[in-house]
């Protein structure tokens, strides 16, 4: 078969392309918007919109550009995605005695559909080289996404384009079109919009109280700080608003990518905007110029960006102190009465720092840490710590006077914290491990492997960790890679196996030689935690023991480790012995099983901390396990 032949080509619905353009498709504002902008690039210095009362009627767009050619219509009109930078350059192309230098907007070739917004069928009729030539162009087609229906050419002695469809779909509203256009092309004396004769005010920058320039990279941005109540009117948008080559991306927010720049809710976001200029962001812009695609190299922009407006808020911080200071002192007028001179004089100095060091903070944050310098301050003459005694009993005090004589407040509370996290661990499983619902693999045996103290005093160390010569092993051993992915903070985490019914964590503390300079293992610490309400009989002891043998015999490991294996579930079976040895063929013991309950386990560690957790049992009687469960995961980030 030669290579032009072919059996069967592409099908297309007719509606096939209309699903391709997404929002330009569906929205008036943003079809007309493009449909503007293809103006631009024609060359126009005059767009003229009809739109009709009702659909049925026919909508109009008029402009005085170069027009097209008949081949040209047919290279650029009719080619799907046509690529303008390629074709035409960056530059825009004017009329003939029209002598003006503008960037393109177009680069995809897509905005030209916009019509399809409210009809499948539309006209196009365009003025060039003395020739009109008008083209019928439909989508109603299997065979082609879109074709030209219907074409006609005469003489003329005009210039430019006009666009013509019947509304039956999207009315749009004229006064919403004319707000939007007017918000999104820059004011430019030699560029005119109307829109059923009414001529639209193209977005001016006025108010302007500080301009800057920016570079990332290649990219050169200038920073437009304005002030809205000094500008000709109202600003449609409020936030950062990007301006690529005249004409605005997306909608101006004060967030941009993933930092928020300014709380949208504080008096600086409603009353400055801030308007980044450049034609250099073309290429990141989308199809439909409603916001940026995801770049690194945005994200440097966006930085650059934030750290300049940033540094704006502080100048009008600075300049604006004597207002802050007043303004926050009447929100905290009451506390504010109540402060020795001295704790005035360091709230003024809090609230001058605050302004100058953090102009864009939340409320939220201001407010907290002014509470906080409050709170400090009244401490200063010790009317709280004062309260506090009044209420402590007699064996209180007695008790709080031999702890000051002995520890410092720190030492006390540094040993107490650490009391506090291991009653935590305890009651967690305690109330978890009973619980047919908890996830075993995620919370039980984090809080298992996390404490490993359980197991042993030898094993209460920041050593035991895992090693990679172990995880080689494991590896092996479990003849599977482990998948450290079912963790959020992996790096936190040991090696973790999950097998069948059971998860296993494999952790080791090493020796190092000094002789020759490697480090070998000591001790492993095998954790096979049962799923839940599960009973362990022979077959699970047995295995255990297989593992203790395997790890030893695998030709991985340096060294003669010894290797204890706890076999943890909710029961086990009266026939199976809770402890068994493991000896090599040298008769020399190289590790031991040991079959545990979640029970025996609660109790052990209980006695570990002398019964610490029965006489507090009030401070963790109403806290929730899973609660404590991400306690300790925030303890351990």
């Amino acid at each position: 078969m030669k290579e032009t032949e072919f059996i069967q080509g592409t099908l297309f619905e007719d509606d096939y392309l209309v699903r391709t353009l997404g929002s330009l498709g569906t929205q008036p504002e943003i079809a007309l918007t493009e449909l503007v902008a293809n103006a631009w690039d024609a060359g126009a210095t005059q767009v003229d919109i009809f739109i009709p009362e009702e659909k049925g009627q026919k909508l109009t767009i008029q402009d005085n550009g170069t027009g097209l050619t008949k081949e040209e219509f047919y290279n650029r009109w009719m080619k799907l995605s046509y690529n303008r930078l390629k074709h035409q350059g960056k530059m825009v192309e004017f009329p003939k005695g029209v002598d003006l230098q503008r960037y393109a907007y177009g680069r995809n070739g897509v905005g030209r559909h916009g019509l399809l917004c409210f009809n499948s069928e539309y006209q196009v009729i365009t003025n060039k080289n003395g020739v009109e030539s008008t083209f019928t162009l439909t989508t109603k087609s299997e065979k082609q996404p879109f074709i030209i229906k219907e074409e006609s050419f005469k003489k003329s002695k005009s210039v430019g384009t006009r666009l013509e469809v019947v509304v039956e779909k999207n009315l749009p509203n004229p006064t919403t079109i004319l707000e939007v256009i007017s918000a999104r092309f820059l004011h430019d004396p030699k560029f005119f919009v109307s829109i059923n004769r009414q001529t639209i005010q193209l977005e001016e920058h006025k108010g302007l109280i500080e301009s800057n320039p920016v570079e990332v990279d290649d990219i050169k941005l200038q920073v437009n700080l304005i002030d809205s109540k000094k500008s000709r009117k109202s600003t449609l948008y409020q936030g950062i608003a990007i301006w690529q080559g005249g004409r605005l991306v997306g909608e101006p927010s004060w967030i941009l990518g993933n930092i928020m720049v300014l709380d949208g809710r504080s008096k600086e976001a409603k009353r400055y905007t801030v308007v980044v200029e450049t034609t250099d962001l073309a290429d990141f812009i989308k199809e439909d110029w409603t916001g940026f695609k995801k770049d690194e190299k945005l994200d440097r922009v966006y930085e650059a960006i934030s750290e300049e407006v940033q540094k704006m808020f502080s100048k009008i911080a600075q300049d604006n102190i004597e207002e802050t200071t007043k303004h926050i002192r009447n929100q905290y007028k009451k506390q504010y009465n109540e402060l020795s001179p001295l704790g005035k004089y360091e709230f003024n100095e809090a609230v001058h720092h605050i302004s100058i060091t953090n102009p864009t903070a939340k409320d939220e944050s201001i407010s907290l840490a002014l509470e906080t310098v409050i709170k400090l301050e009244k401490t200063r003459s010790g009317s709280e710590l004062l309260q506090k005694l009044s209420n402590l009993s007699h064996e209180d005090i007695e008790g709080l006077n031999k702890l000051l004589d002995n520890w410092s407040v720190k030492d006390a509370l540094t040993v107490l914290d650490e009391i506090d996290k291991r009653i935590s661990v305890i009651e967690a499983i305690r109330k978890l491990s009973t619980d047919s619902n908890v996830d075993e693999l995620h919370v039980l045996h984090p809080l298992i492997a996390n404490a490993r103290w359980i197991f042993g005093p030898e094993y209460d160390s920041p050593e035991y960790s895992s090693n990679s010569q172990l995880q080689t092993t494991v590896e092996k051993v479990f003849g599977k890679k482990i998948d450290k992915s079912v963790f959020n903070n992996n790096k936190k985490r040991p090696d973790i196996v999950v097998m069948g019914n059971s998860t296993f964590s494999i952790t080791g503390t090493t020796d190092f030689d000094h002789d020759n300079g490697l480090s070998s293992l000591r001790k492993i610490l095998i954790i096979e935690l049962k799923r839940g309400g599960f009973k362990i009989g022979r077959e699970e002891r047995n295995q255990a023991v297989g593992y203790i043998e395997d790890f030893s015999n695998c030709g991985t490991i340096i060294g003669n480790p010894y290797i204890n294996a706890f076999v943890v579930g909710e029961s086990f079976s009266e026939k199976v012995q809770p402890f068994q040895t493991i000896e090599n063929d040298n008769k020399v013991e190289i590790g031991k099983v040991h079959i545990c309950l979640f029970s025996q386990i609660v109790d052990s560690s209980e006695k570990r901390l002398f019964n610490l957790r029965e006489r507090l049992n009030e401070r963790y009687a109403d806290i929730a396990g899973i609660d404590l469960f991400y306690q300790q995961k925030r303890l351990a980030i």
